[in-house]
């Protein structure tokens, strides 16, 4: 390796206003985590062209911040094909769906010096997003009643939960004229949203609810279904020729439910696997500390997560994801072709079928069950 590479040689002209921002970050993010973003929007629109399966996880406030306006766009442009999310942003993402506003504020208030007198006043703070209680209030109603409808008194896994929610918020956004954000653009889009801790939310608060007042009413989420779909979705990526490609937002449970799909192909069903291909995380956390939001590609391939041989085709970038995502979907919006959309939703159960088929197939299943 030629560490002088004379095409990486910065030579930087003087910055001129108007830039557009591709030009900005191949030329002017050169160091530190500048050139980890730079990269992450590079390594991006690489694996898009390479028409690599997506799975993208959202963690931390994101929706509260209006990154469903960022998220979505992508979803429409083929380039997120699946998501695992804490149930939280899919729950705030509603509030726009429904039209509810929520409003930026100041330092001074996201210090907390004013937290008393926001629950005096019965507004709620997402550091330093503000809203009116009302606003939960009613977007509990809502999903409330969405929820009581016959089609959910089953068991489910949390993709196809939050499919039928999709729809009704979709059918929510052309009635009061709002901008479709995650959960309508997946269900337009066909795109599965898993959430590994569905209880972990408003979402699940109010499935619970449900099974408080009328336990024959409501919705019974299986974990198990979700752990299949997804691991059927990342074996269907590889079978098929195309690269495996995780866009890790933050860290959390999203991020290890969806590295675990390879371990739960190798590990716990003996297929004959290597790990995924790309791997892109925008985080804020130390690896030293040992907690997962932090943990590295490199720890990712002791457990069989990550190919080993892909190594160079991952980053992690340490910045907040709030800068890090409308930056990237902005780069990769201008230099990466659209795909269409898999629609991924509607081909889970033949998926599942071939992975079940697959499982059978090996030394593993025959030890346990013949």
């Amino acid at each position: 390796m030629s560490y002088l590479d004379p095409t990486r040689k910065m030579q930087l002209p003087p910055l001129a206003g108007g830039m557009d921002v591709t030009t900005l970050i191949d030329t002017y993010f050169n160091a530190y985590n500048a050139a980890r973003l730079r990269e992450a929007c590079q390594l991006f629109v690489k694996l898009l062209d390479e028409d690599a399966t997506v799975g993208v996880t959202l963690s931390g406030a994101l929706t509260p911040a209006g990154l469903g306006s960022v998220i979505a766009p992508l979803m429409r442009a083929g380039f997120i094909d699946y998501v695992s999310s804490t149930g939280a942003n899919l729950y705030h993402d509603l509030h726009f769906a429904l039209g509810f506003p929520l409003y930026r504020s100041s330092a001074a208030v996201a210090s907390g010096a004013c937290d008393v007198e926001l629950r005096e006043k019965g507004i709620i703070r997402i550091y330093d997003v503000l809203f009116a209680q009302e606003v939960l209030l009613d977007t509990d109603d809502w999903l409330y009643q969405v929820l009581l409808r016959e089609e959910f008194h089953k068991q489910l896994g949390t993709s196809e939960l939050h499919h039928r929610i999709g729809r009704y918020a979709l059918a929510t956004c052309r009635e009061r004229g709002t901008e479709p954000g995650v959960l309508a653009t997946a269900h337009e889009c066909d795109v599965p949203i898993f959430a590994p801790s569905p209880g972990d939310s408003t979402v699940g608060m109010n499935v619970s609810a449900l099974w408080t007042a009328r336990p024959e009413a409501a919705p019974v989420v299986n974990p198990a279904i979700d752990v299949a779909e997804t691991a059927a979705i990342v074996l269907d990526a590889k079978r098929s020729g195309r690269p495996s490609a995780v866009v890790i937002l933050g860290g959390g449970a999203p991020k290890n439910f969806l590295l675990q799909t390879e371990p739960q192909l190798q590990e716990v069903l003996g297929i004959a696997e290597r790990g995924h291909d790309y791997f892109i995380q925008v985080t804020d956390a130390r690896p030293d500390t040992g907690g997962l939001s932090g943990a590295t590609p490199s720890e990712a391939v002791s457990w069989g997560k990550i190919d080993p041989e892909q190594l160079p085709n991952t980053v992690v970038c340490y910045l907040d994801s709030t800068v890090a995502l409308p930056i990237i979907a902005t780069y990769a919006l201008a230099k990466a072709k659209p795909r269409q959309p898999r629609r991924l939703v509607p081909q889970l159960p033949e998926l599942v079928e071939k992975l079940r088929a697959e499982h059978r197939a090996t030394e593993l299943y025959r030890s346990r069950w013949e």
